[in-house]
């Protein structure tokens, strides 16, 4: 029962913390996120994985309920940790951002640190929800409170660019709704621990409905046009939970719809993989052509998510995979998106890549916290790197070793080699090379102290005992549920 306790936390700050000064709300907030990550953490180390039923409504709905399987957990923990640290560094950035808009800063704190915990506490309780329903209302409290960050405290045509995230994200969601609703009344029930093989299916016009629906949330490229606005143009600290935490929750949401039936994505598997690679591939170019660093960053998301959708088609390893891109693109992301929250502040609007240059020299620590994002990115000495290899041993599960399938294999290959390129690409044009100023900035430890915490985690991650909790457990769990569907139909997936 603690995790239900550390998890209603958080929610019952959402009233707390309008009522106390900007410092005060801000550290509620952080510790309201931090006790449960250790609880989480503690879970993971110890294998805890009890579900704690809510309520039980008649048929199609079926049992609400929190889940806490390993899934959830390494979800949740991401998201914990990484809404902890961007709400202490949001206290100074928003104080600017206000002082800029040249409105009260404390009667907007208060308006402010309501919709960041909102929006934090609906994607915490999305993932633990154990009811498809349920995670449903969870995702359209985030795109409310989201939309609302963005039309009160963006930049730029903050309201156009606001209702164009709205308007984007109800599309994906209604279509994303309808096919739970066809999942409800074909199964009679959205329950997830009554939707398991043999017992459950999911049908082809559902199954449509969600994927079309999360790859407008991810996005990828074709339905990305609504990304790079919202992310360049949302207040830094959504930027960092927008980008990394919320897209990345529809992967989420087809990697459940995927262990309940797979046959979807075996069906569609190599048309899928194709357009994802495209995407990740094409996105990964057009960072190179950004001059405004929050667009950079917003590019590379796109690019990011062609990962988790290449993951999603390769099989148990490539699912294992999928949670671990989520997290090192969350750990490495909410880093690089705060870094450029950071120069804005610091420098006065600075945005410009083509102003900026050997940056390092007056802001060393927000420089080396952008090296770290990107080390998560390219997968190097951090948690990506094993999320890499399970999206390389997939595959190689799922296609074999041969000529024939040296080209998925090379291409994917080029996907992570793409991300190191234009990592570096960009860390030498915004913090190297001839300084525009030698003069060292003092700059506020909420900018930077947050973002190694954020760093340190993700290299934690490699090492024993979080590595040889969390990974064995996410693997022994898909690969339970994946069995299921095989031993259901008799044979092997597709």
């Amino acid at each position: 029962m603690i995790m239900l306790y550390v998890l209603l936390l958080p929610l019952i700050v959402v009233c707390i913390a309008p009522l106390l000064s900007s410092k005060k709300a801000t550290y509620l907030s952080a510790i309201s996120f931090l006790l449960p990550f250790f609880a989480i953490l503690y879970c993971i180390l110890k294998g805890c994985t009890p579900e704690i039923s809510i309520v039980t409504l008649s048929a199609p709905i079926g049992e609400i309920y929190l889940n806490f399987d390993y899934i959830s957990h390494a979800f949740g923990l991401t998201i914990c940790i990484v809404s902890a640290m961007v709400a202490l560094y949001a206290l100074p950035y928003m104080v600017h951002r206000f002082e800029e808009m040249e409105l009260n800063v404390e009667s907007e704190f208060k308006k402010y640190i309501f919709l960041y915990q909102f929006y934090a506490v609906s994607m915490l309780w999305l993932v633990y929800s154990g009811n498809l329903i349920l995670l449903y209302v969870f995702l359209e409290i985030a795109l409310i409170t989201a939309f609302f960050l963005i039309y009160f405290y963006g930049y730029g045509n903050r309201q156009w660019v606001g209702q164009l995230y709205l308007i984007w994200s109800l599309i994906a969601g209604v279509l994303a709704l309808a096919g739970i609703i066809i999942i409800g009344v074909t199964n009679g029930t959205l329950a997830l621990n009554a939707l398991v093989p043999p017992f459950a299916t999911v049908g082809m016009i559902a199954w449509t409905l969600i994927f079309i629906g999360m790859v407008i949330e991810l996005p990828v490229v074709g339905p990305h046009v609504w990304l790079p606005w919202a992310h360049a143009e949302s207040p830094t600290p959504l930027s960092a939970l927008l980008s990394p935490l919320t897209v990345g929750l529809a992967g989420y949401v087809l990697l459940r719809i995927a262990l309940i039936d797979y046959s979807f994505i075996a069906a569609y598997r190599m048309p899928i993989i194709i357009y994802a690679i495209f995407s990740s591939i094409y996105a990964g170019f057009s960072v190179f052509k950004q001059t405004d660093f929050k667009r950079l960053l917003a590019y590379s998301t796109v690019s990011q998510m062609g990962y988790m959708l290449v993951a999603l088609c390769l099989g148990p390893f490539g699912l294992v995979g999928l949670v671990i891109q989520y997290m090192s693109h969350a750990f490495g992301k909410s880093i690089l998106f705060s870094s450029a929250g950071g120069i804005i502040a610091v420098h006065h609007g600075l945005r410009d890549l083509n102003k900026m240059g050997g940056l390092h020299d007056s802001i060393p620590t927000l420089s080396n916290a952008a090296v770290i994002g990107f080390l998560n990115l390219g997968g190097m000495l951090t948690i990506g790197m094993i999320g890499e290899f399970f999206i390389l041993r997939g595959v190689v599960e799922t296609f074999g070793i041969s000529m024939k399938s040296l080209p998925i294999l090379l291409a994917v290959i080029f996907m992570f080699i793409l991300s190191v390129w234009y990592g570096f690409y960009t860390v030498r044009k915004v913090f190297y090379g001839k300084p525009k100023d030698t003069k060292r900035l003092e700059i506020s430890r909420y900018y930077y102290v947050p973002l190694f915490i954020i760093g340190i985690v993700s290299v934690l991650f490699v090492f024993p005992p979080l590595s040889t909790a969390l990974i064995p457990g996410l693997n022994s769990l898909i690969q339970t549920l994946m069995g299921l569907q095989v031993a259901a139909v008799g044979g092997v997936l597709p």
